[in-house]
């Protein structure tokens, strides 16, 4: 071989190499990205089949003097979403599960134990933790000029550790590399 060749497939080995680095870093942007889809078909599924359950509950003439009388968990569960949902008071740091109870009308023992049979969350401060999350993931994407302070006071941490913590724990990356990833090409 000439030194001329030897370059040429150096300089092609450079290239692939290059290449290769920039596929990588798409496949990970798109496997975040599929993962963020699927995440928010699954939230969307889940909160179509709640919406429909509360919709029951609403326009079905089911006449109930206090949540507590409830007894089907999944209604009591939608109840849950659509109450969360008009008020975003797990945006509140100091919301917890007194006051979940109470936008219920149920007991915190009831309010435990509903969560312990109808839901992923063991408890339910995991469940309000998880919405703040999502909240803060939500905002890295949508947000690219609020500081990580902002989303994490704005998604309802008290400190800005916390929510780090529970960005690194169910997507393995930093927040900043997380909000790195949609906004690479603004």
């Amino acid at each position: 071989m000439t030194e001329k060749e030897i370059k040429q497939i150096l300089a092609e080995n450079e290239q692939l190499k290059a290449d290769n680095e920039r596929l990588q870093e798409d496949l990970i942007r798109l496997i975040s990205h599929n993962l963020d889809l699927t995440e928010r078909l699954e939230e969307d599924m889940e909160l179509r089949r709640r919406v429909e359950v509360a919709r029951e509950l609403l326009e079905g003439n089911i006449k109930r003097q206090n949540n507590a009388d409830l007894q089907d968990d999944s209604q009591l569960m939608a109840l849950l979403d659509v109450r969360l949902e008009e008020n975003r008071a797990h945006l509140n740091p100091d919301f917890g599960t007194p006051q979940l109870a109470e936008l219920l009308g149920v007991s915190q023992e009831r309010l435990i134990r509903l969560f312990r049979k109808q839901t992923i969350y063991r408890t339910p401060e995991s469940y309000i933790d998880n919405l703040r999350t999502l909240n803060a993931l939500r905002l890295l994407r949508t947000k690219p000029n609020y500081n990580i302070a902002s989303i994490a006071k704005e998604s309802g941490f008290n400190h800005v550790r916390t929510m780090q913590r529970r960005i690194m724990d169910i997507v393995g990356m930093t927040p900043a590399d997380y909000r790195a990833l949609f906004t690479r090409d603004l």
